[in-house]
């Protein structure tokens, strides 16, 4: 096999329209992008939500209702395949060792374990919040964990 032999059979073959090629190609002189405007020009890009120099419809509609999303505080989170490589037999899982072993930097808001790959050790957990699946891995387990 060498790379020339190569095929794309993913998806069918398009070609390219080819612009500015004459007359009788059908795609001449103003190469199908229309007479005067910003849009015959180069270095133009339609933008979303433009409408043509009016005030869009985002701006003119009033903001209505109430979301908490602004106040929520999000999570790091860490899957248990990952706390398997990380942590020794015996240890705690909490936000604390987590930064100790170069998991976190910086400011968190805590962490919140999945349950993605296996535990092989035993580990007690300090954590914020903890997945139903994860739990339940944990629970089979029979290793102990408090949600702060």
């Amino acid at each position: 096999m060498q790379l020339n032999s190569l095929t794309n059979t993913t998806r069918p073959y398009k070609r390219r329209r080819r612009v500015g090629r004459g007359i009788g190609s059908g795609l001449g002189k103003t190469c199908a992008r229309g007479h005067k405007g910003a849009g015959s020009r180069s270095g133009w890009k339609k933008r979303e939500r433009y409408e043509g120099g009016q005030i869009p419809l985002y701006r003119k509609l009033p903001i209505r209702g109430f979301s908490r999303a602004r106040f929520q505080k999000k999570l790091d989170v860490i899957n248990l395949g990952q706390i398997d490589l990380l942590f020794t037999e015996g240890e705690v899982v909490s936000t604390e060792t987590l930064k100790a072993h170069g998991f976190l930097k910086g400011v968190t808001n805590g962490v919140k374990i999945l349950s993605e790959g296996e535990l092989t050790k035993k580990l007690r957990f300090e954590v914020e919040a903890i997945s139903a699946s994860a739990e339940e891995k944990l629970k089979k387990a029979g290793i102990s964990y408090t949600i702060v």
